[in-house]
């Protein structure tokens, strides 16, 4: 395990089943950050659409993003560094995430995975996100813009490798504590 960064947030994005969850929290584990489940932030209206079979709408994200920022302000008050498990599937999306710290980078660790595989994967877990949703997550996907400091990573390969790749790239950009 590394030392603990200062003032570090992350953020962990990509279509359902790409593995934000099992990646952010290696990385918080690895290096010391409190970790936000992005899902368990969504309202119980969010939770019912989209178990129903319903995509989100911006409308139905905006308070889930807004509740995630929030949360990133109050660790960093608290002068903790975090790690956020988020879709953040468009730009403005993670403009909103950024607004929670605005004067601090955020960097950007995006899972991609080919749709057969993350279908898959989504098809053996117990979630209420439905494998049908899966198109208009990737729909509404917009890739990271050169000014997003961020990453790109296959997650088709084991868990372990892409833990290892998003190790590989933060490392250098974290400023460690003495």
């Amino acid at each position: 395990m590394t030392q603990s960064p200062v003032h570090c947030h992350v953020v962990v994005m990509g279509v359902s089943g790409t593995g934000k969850t099992t990646v952010g929290a290696a990385l918080a584990q690895w290096f010391g950050l409190e970790l936000a489940e992005g899902d368990a932030f969504h309202p119980p209206a969010n939770i019912e659409k989209m178990r129903a079979g319903v995509p989100l709408d911006d409308d139905d994200r905006r308070p889930w993003l807004e509740a995630l920022a929030d949360w990133t302000r109050e660790r960093h008050e608290a002068k903790a560094s975090t790690v956020v498990a988020c879709s953040a599937l468009k730009r403005s999306y993670r403009d909103i995430l950024r607004s929670g710290v605005p004067d601090e980078p955020t960097l950007f660790v995006h899972l991609v995975g080919t749709p057969e595989v993350l279908r898959d994967r989504m098809s053996h877990r117990d979630h209420f996100m439905p494998a049908s949703l899966l198109d208009s997550q990737f729909a509404a996907l917009e890739p990271l813009e050169p000014d997003e400091d961020g990453v790109v990573i296959d997650n088709d390969p084991p868990a372990e490798e892409v833990v290892g790749a998003a190790l590989a790239w933060l490392e250098p950009r974290l400023h460690l504590r003495p």
